[in-house]
């Protein structure tokens, strides 16, 4: 089978999940074994286990028809990063193609898709706090120069004035002996891309958002958050902090209303689709816009199609 990837990406509440179970389910007929293609989660926040209502996962209905992988892969209190799940992504992929599947990437999380896409070399170096204080002991001049002698690439970059990310370049350098620049590189991957992206006008998209904060308040948003503090989950932890749950959180310590709450979930919900749709720009050439309307389906199954047609015909030749 030809290594292809189809990724459907754009801000919360457009619908993607939707979508490309629809896809799955519609294509799966093209399969060697005739079931569906397989999905690969692109979302930083549905990485964590017992965290279902506030970070939108798949239905149960929606899993049963399609399976899903890089949902559940961490406990809210284990780290997560971009260099783990590019990892997991990159093997979930070959996994998918070993079994003649095809795979569905599908989210919201900018840094993930494109890192993916792009290629980017990742190191997984999480902080390392006793070499970071040893070196913020030390006087700025010395780090550049030090950075400039082992990367003088990244230190031309970075300047001599930008302590926080001359250590980082060090940092990176102590624990994998490769300069930073050499990390920020990207190495294009040896696939093929459909990009579908879908989109809504401002006011319909805030309308679905605050539809579906409410509908999360009333399938349990506030126990589940109580469920997880009663595991023993704090709440200063990044994935109880994300958005959701810290003002569920807030709510359960009476620092705020239920209907203050859902207020600020919904605001933060606003600005988290502006931030998404940063990452993925109206005017890229490489993403095919959809509007998230009724005939978002055929019109993405019609790409979907075309798209396949034309790889199939160019790997028999």
């Amino acid at each position: 089978m030809t290594r292809n990837l189809i990724a459907i990406v754009g801000p919360t509440a457009t619908g993607k999940t939707s979508l490309a179970v629809e896809l799955a389910r519609r294509f799966g007929g093209i399969q060697t074994d005739g079931r569906p293609p397989e999905i690969i989660g692109a979302d930083s926040r549905q990485v964590y286990r017992h965290m279902d209502i506030g970070t939108a996962k798949p239905t149960p209905e929606e899993r049963s028809r399609a399976r899903h992988q890089l949902i559940d892969v961490v406990d809210p209190d284990e780290p997560f990063s971009l260099g783990q799940w590019l990892e997991l992504a990159q093997a979930a992929l070959g996994d998918v193609w070993s079994r003649g599947r095809q795979p569905l990437l599908v989210g919201g999380t900018g840094q993930y898709v494109w890192a993916l896409l792009e290629g980017w070399r990742v190191p997984r170096v999480p902080p390392q706090p006793e070499f970071r204080r040893r070196m913020e002991g030390r006087d700025g001049a010395a780090l550049f120069e030090e950075v400039r002698r082992i990367d003088p690439l990244a230190a031309e970059r970075i300047g001599p004035r930008n302590r926080r990310r001359l250590i980082r370049a060090l940092e990176v350098y102590e624990e994998t002996g490769r300069p930073i620049s050499y990390w920020q590189a990207k190495e294009p991957p040896e696939f093929g891309t459909l990009l579908i992206g879908l989109r809504l006008p401002r006011d319909e998209l805030y309308r679905r958002i605050d539809e579906r904060v409410e509908r999360m308040i009333a399938a349990g948003l506030i126990e589940e958050a109580r469920r997880l503090l009663a595991m023993g989950y704090s709440r200063e932890l990044p994935s109880m902090s994300g958005i959701g749950y810290k003002e569920a959180c807030a709510h359960l310590a009476g620092e705020m209303t239920l209907d203050e709450a859902a207020a600020r979930i919904k605001t933060e919900t606003h600005r988290l689709a502006r931030h998404q749709n940063a990452w993925f720009k109206a005017d890229d050439p490489r993403i095919r816009w959809l509007d998230a309307g009724e005939c978002v389906l055929e019109e993405a199954a019609r790409l979907v199609g075309e798209w396949m047609g034309t790889n199939v015909a160019q790997a028999r030749r």
